[in-house]
């Protein structure tokens, strides 16, 4: 999959895509069948400065709002300019995403989706927004939001859908069934994840829960499976369906 990255600060995700796991899926990936044959990265990064493209001699990519009121407005020219140019490096057709407080929350489902791309190009914005014009003139375009708050600008909201799609790539985690059922996942029917424990299996006088000892497969099945149920029944009882194995209802009934 290919990233483009529109922003004004390019720097800023230096150290998240050169760290971990986004920077692995950036390199030769290991072919779990031959060794000897990598296959290639994953992904690919590419950053643009939309201040590169701007026609203004100061580098200028921002004005006051029309109708007056507080902060600047980016100006079409630059980003419309950024996105053609960015979009003619590749062939491949790229879904255009905004980063805005005003679009749709991210979820795991949109999550997925994206992770099924070929290409993505996200713009960060910055300041008090983006003209409108160039964004209706770009669409169709996704507009993201990473949650009901307002941050300085779209960069940070860009990492988080960036380091949510990537992960879902096969053969970033070197092992695919790792994120198949965490929290929200296919795999987890929605559900929060589980508890997990490591060891030593005695830490401060608390011990592990012993049916994660025994062994016994089918047991640690479904103590995980209950465990999610209980967690999510607790914390976000909003994600459970009303007859999702009863759980919902015997929460109810205790209560």
């Amino acid at each position: 999959m290919r990233f483009d990255i529109l922003t004004l600060f390019p720097e800023m995700f230096e150290g998240v895509l050169g760290s971990s796991i986004l920077k692995r899926a950036g390199q030769s990936l290991e072919d779990p069948k031959d060794e000897q044959s990598p296959r290639p990265p994953a992904v690919s990064y590419h950053l643009t400065n939309i201040r590169d493209h701007t026609q203004d001699k100061h580098q200028k990519v921002d004005h006051r709002p029309f109708g007056g009121g507080p902060g600047m407005v980016m100006q079409c020219q630059p980003i419309w300019d950024a996105v053609r140019a960015v979009e003619s490096q590749d062939p491949r057709p790229a879904m255009r995403v905004l980063m805005t407080p005003q679009g749709r929350t991210l979820d795991q489902g949109i999550v997925q989706k994206l992770s099924k791309e070929r290409r993505l190009l996200i713009i960060a914005g910055h300041y008090e927004g983006i003209d409108e014009r160039v964004i209706e003139k770009l669409n169709p375009i996704q507009e993201i939001s990473i949650g009901d708050y307002v941050l300085t600008g779209g960069e940070l909201p860009a990492m988080v859908l960036i380091d949510a799609v990537v992960r879902l790539l096969p053969g970033v985690l070197g092992d695919d069934e790792s994120a198949c059922c965490e929290s929200f996942s296919d795999g987890s029917d929605g559900l929060l994840d589980h508890p997990h424990y490591t060891r030593p299996q005695i830490w401060q006088g608390m011990e592990v829960p012993g049916v994660l000892v025994s062994g016994d497969h089918a047991r640690i099945e479904a103590w995980r499976r209950e465990q999610s149920q209980r967690r999510t029944v607790a914390r976000r009882p909003d994600l459970i369906a009303p007859d999702s194995d009863g759980v919902e209802n015997e929460n109810t009934r205790g209560s």
